[in-house]
């Protein structure tokens, strides 16, 4: 499933035996790819807007408030876009 959207650009901050801390920094349209993640993680996000999940049932829209944290559990494969017409940021804390 190709787009011709940008990508997200990943910042990996740590990386050791318990955690993977990674900032992601969306451009206006910018996606992440599908993958699937192998650790339950934590999103941060870093300001506010919405976030288009996109999975292999469709698409979920979420509004995300900077600073409010949310959990997932590993094994979903989506792809993360922002709809937003500015840039949007979130902190990834993978649980290893």
């Amino acid at each position: 499933m190709s787009t011709d959207r940008p990508q997200a650009q990943p910042s990996v901050q740590i990386d050791n035996a318990r955690v993977r801390v990674t900032e992601w920094r969306f451009a206006p349209g910018a996606e992440t790819g599908w993958h699937v993640h192998d650790c339950d993680y934590v999103v941060v996000p870093q300001c506010t807007g919405k976030l288009d999940l996109e999975t292999l049932d469709g698409h979920t829209f979420s509004t995300l408030e900077s600073g409010v944290s949310y959990y997932r559990e590993r094994g979903v494969e989506h792809n993360v876009i922002n709809p937003n017409d500015e840039e949007f940021v979130f902190v990834e804390i993978e649980l290893k």
